[in-house]
């Protein structure tokens, strides 16, 4: 007996209490991403402010202090974070007011607050705030949501708020995010086929209502569909990225080479960043990327696939959403990029320039970490036994 408890006691120690692949993936992609920053960035960063690194300095802070975040957050049961899920709605809400009355505009849109020298955008933190709202809602109704509709349109009708502030500003990619994702998780929770059925025709409705009802927005889908017809107005930005995807080919030009980066392409340390990946490192640069961030989000889903398997509800939920998050925002960011969607202003995970988006998705990157060590260490005490 004596021996049979060495022995489960060394297993024990030799037990890896995190997902290894999960942090060298997210580690590669930050890595991938620092790296395109730097290559896209300077050409802005020399008109805007003399100096080359500007942007690649304020990347490189961000990433400091996501570090510091994340190790704080490391650090939080999961517990903790069902309990204050609704706290975290609370002032995601009063932030997305404050941008509204206080914010600071950007290209026409009023996204951000500022601290002092440095800007954050509510609306990131808004994803993970209704997710783990919504992981929390369906600890609470799982059973209401699926005998009920109006338990199932509950959530949706915070989501509705989040979208209407969000809207305002106006940023309807991060409302897609949240429709899709919230969907998805009611689906994930065995909710009625029939209940999904007036909730997704009434959002078709609302999107193409709002795409309407913009100028802007109508000329962003009448542009994808043929950026060719006008490729120095409406269709610019669409017909220089699939001049960068062209010029990249299979292997690229070599990191650094490319061209559109000045300034032929706007925004390319940020929404168009995938078009320079592919113009300096070619197909299989943006196919390595693209693999990456599918794998991170694989594992998300994994980590909760375990975590429901063994009734840990709220982590379960929480990082099926953080996986359909990436993968949904990923094929959006790519879709415009590659003219297959229109552009929508979402980043491509942990490679475009962003500080708040970098901030959060490190921080859904740890609560990942978190769930898979308690799961972990749920099943190893159950194995000690």
């Amino acid at each position: 007996m004596e021996w049979v408890l060495r022995m489960h006691k060394t297993e024990a120690q030799t037990y890896l209490l995190y997902d290894r692949t999960l942090l060298l993936l997210t580690m590669g992609l930050v890595g991938i991403g620092l790296v395109m920053v730097i290559s896209t960035s300077m050409p802005i960063g020399v008109r805007l402010s003399e100096d080359p690194f500007y942007f690649a300095r304020r990347y490189a802070f961000y990433l400091g202090l996501a570090v510091v975040l994340s190790l704080v957050t490391l650090g939080i049961p999961m517990a903790s974070w069902q309990r204050g899920s609704s706290l975290i709605l609370l002032i995601t809400l009063i932030m997305l007011l404050l941008v509204l009355i206080a914010g600071q505009s950007v290209n026409g849109a009023v996204r951000w607050l500022a601290l002092g020298p440095w800007r954050i955008q509510p609306a990131e933190l808004s994803k993970l705030a209704l997710f783990c709202y919504l992981a929390s809602y369906l600890v609470r109704k799982a059973e209401e949501v699926r005998t009920n509709f109006w338990g199932f349109c509950k959530p949706i009708g915070v989501m509705v708020l989040l979208a209407i502030l969000l809207l305002a500003q106006p940023d309807l990619g991060t409302v897609l995010v949240l429709f899709i994702t919230t969907l998805a998780m009611l689906f994930l929770a065995e909710a009625k086929i029939w209940q999904f059925l007036p909730i997704i025709g009434t959002g078709i409705l609302a999107v193409m209502l709002l795409i309407i009802a913009k100028p802007y927005r109508r000329r962003r889908v009448t542009s994808f569909l043929n950026p060719w017809d006008d490729p120095f107005g409406r269709g610019y930005q669409l017909t220089n990225s699939l001049i960068a995807f062209g010029r990249g080919e299979l292997w690229g030009q070599g990191l650094g080479n490319s061209i559109q980066k000045f300034e032929y392409l706007t925004e390319a340390h940020t929404d168009f960043i995938c078009s320079i990946l592919g113009e300096e490192l070619g197909y299989f640069g943006v196919l390595l990327a693209l693999l990456m961030v599918f794998l991170v989000a694989f594992r998300a889903m994994s980590i909760g696939r375990k975590a429901l398997a063994i009734n840990q509800i709220f982590s379960g939920f929480l990082a099926c959403s953080i996986g359909i998050w990436f993968s949904f925002q990923t094929m959006v960011n790519v879709g415009a990029a590659a003219g297959m969607l229109p552009t929508k202003g979402l980043t491509l995970p942990f490679i475009s320039y962003g500080g708040s988006s970098m901030l959060i998705m490190l921080t859904a990157i740890v609560l990942l970490i978190r769930i898979d060590f308690e799961t972990r260490l749920a099943k190893l005490q159950a194995f000690v036994r």
